[in-house]
């Protein structure tokens, strides 16, 4: 039975073989003699390597060398990083609370996540990190440096960061579960402020929730909403489509297209509008990336929002997680996704409508003698209504209040965001939503 089998797996080949071009047939040589070449080597590491080496060990290292050296967002997962990524998507998860990617053989971070250690730590998008527990990352692949971050909940680990214009620091980060609530919300005075940290299988559902609420807290006054995707590394690409649709009434949202021109696919918004055309500021920056510049692409293109900030990250591609049963599965780079106008933002990222460096602004101090207006003018005019004279207040009446957050020993002091004492590009889309309420209101009386 066995002879049978191979005979007739031999009459296959050949069959097949009489259907190939000539190039066909010399690429299909190439591939088997490449494939010998690497059963070859493969053999000789086990044979003679200087120590014992087990089998998957070598098969999970050549298949990560094969997929990360294609792009840095394809990779092998073995089954426990395939877990753990399934874990991630569905918004909980055990480790720092960080996003990143490989530069260069270096870990670089995309964006740490809210209320995590990394985030507390003072992390930023765009920090190198050079060593782990004082040992380098280069040489490890990225599964392996993330594997290294990961650990038992309440154990520390140290990372050595580096960062353009500050010497190298280490900061100490203790391990915590991290359960992601994708959607926060707050009402700063007539606005509505949304802030999005990434797209879950949730994110949709909840972002939904938190503008109905707005809209019951504000009331009639609504002006309109801010919807924060600053250091926001992206998620899942429905999310993405799903959320721009919330803000649009019609009109293409994205499109993927892959190799294979048949395989293009474009999304359309239906009608229905969340917001009811009030006016939207979204704001970006470089820790902004892949799903959260499909948003703003989108809502830019269609001239639904201003864009302010500063340019976001630029991942303009799209990975496809491909089961491989007990061995976990392999995330791969499948196609490129376009914005509603046509444009890649691969590797040249969303440009701000409005460009706003996030500062640190702090009131002059003018002594309270120095500071003049025209009530303390010697015999000024009354107010003719019977208001009372206002002197200027001093500069201290509006300080900004205290927080208890602290960055990690030997960070670089954190900016909360979405509190406008603090996050300067914030209080700037605010000033932007407030004047754009007035236009609308004064241009429809």
């Amino acid at each position: 039975m066995i002879r049978k089998t191979m005979i007739a797996a031999s009459a296959t080949a050949l069959l097949a073989s009489s259907f190939l071009t000539p190039a066909m047939a010399a690429e299909s040589k190439e591939t088997y003699r490449l494939m010998e070449l690497f059963a070859t080597v493969f053999e000789k590491v086990r044979a003679e390597y200087v120590e014992p080496v087990k089998d998957e060990d070598l098969v999970e290292a050549a298949l990560n060398g094969m997929l990360s050296s294609l792009d840095p967002h394809s990779s092998y997962l073995n089954a426990k990083n395939a877990k753990d990524m399934d874990i991630n998507t569905k918004g909980e998860f055990g480790g720092l609370g960080i996003e990143v990617t490989m530069e260069n053989g270096w870990v670089k971070v995309v964006s740490p996540i809210d209320d995590t250690p990394a985030f507390r730590a003072g992390l930023q998008p765009g920090d190198f990190i050079t060593h782990l527990d004082g040992e380098p990352v280069q040489g490890l692949s990225l599964s392996e440096a993330v594997d290294r971050m990961r650990g038992m909940v309440n154990t520390d680990i140290k990372l050595t960061v580096r960062r353009n214009g500050t010497a190298p620091f280490d900061v100490k980060l203790t391990r915590a579960v991290i359960k992601i609530q994708t959607v926060r919300s707050h009402a700063e005075g007539k606005i509505g402020y949304v802030r999005i940290t990434q797209f879950s299988a949730t994110t949709d559902t909840d972002l939904r929730k938190h503008v109905d609420s707005l809209k019951k807290e504000i009331g009639k006054e609504l002006g309109g909403f801010v919807i924060d995707l600053r250091n926001n590394p992206g998620g899942l690409l429905d999310q993405a489509i799903a959320v721009s649709d919330d803000f649009l009434d019609k009109g293409e949202i994205v499109s993927t297209r892959s190799r294979r021109p048949e395989d293009t696919q474009r999304y359309n918004a239906k009608p229905g509008d969340i917001t009811g055309g009030l006016p939207v500021v979204l704001l970006v920056n470089d820790g902004s990336a892949s799903a959260s510049e499909i948003v703003a692409g989108a809502l830019q293109d269609h001239r639904r929002a201003v864009v302010l900030g500063t340019r976001s990250f630029g991942k303009g591609s799209v990975q496809t997680l491909m089961p491989l049963g007990q061995y976990g599965s392999m995330r791969l780079t499948t196609a490129r996704y376009y914005t509603p106008s046509g444009r890649s933002i691969q590797a040249v990222g969303i440009e701000p409508d409005i460009k706003v460096l996030q500062s640190k602004v702090e009131p002059i101090n003018v002594p309270e003698r120095e500071r003049r207006s025209e009530a303390s003018l010697r015999n000024a005019l009354t107010n003719p209504d019977g208001k009372p004279a206002k002197p200027a207040a001093p500069a201290g009446d509006e300080a900004a209040p205290a927080h208890d957050d602290k960055a990690a020993e030997g960070a670089p002091p954190v900016i909360k965001l979405g509190d406008p004492a603090q996050d300067y590009q914030l209080a700037r889309a605010l000033d932007l939503i407030r004047g754009l309420s007035i236009y609308r209101s004064t241009g429809t009386n």
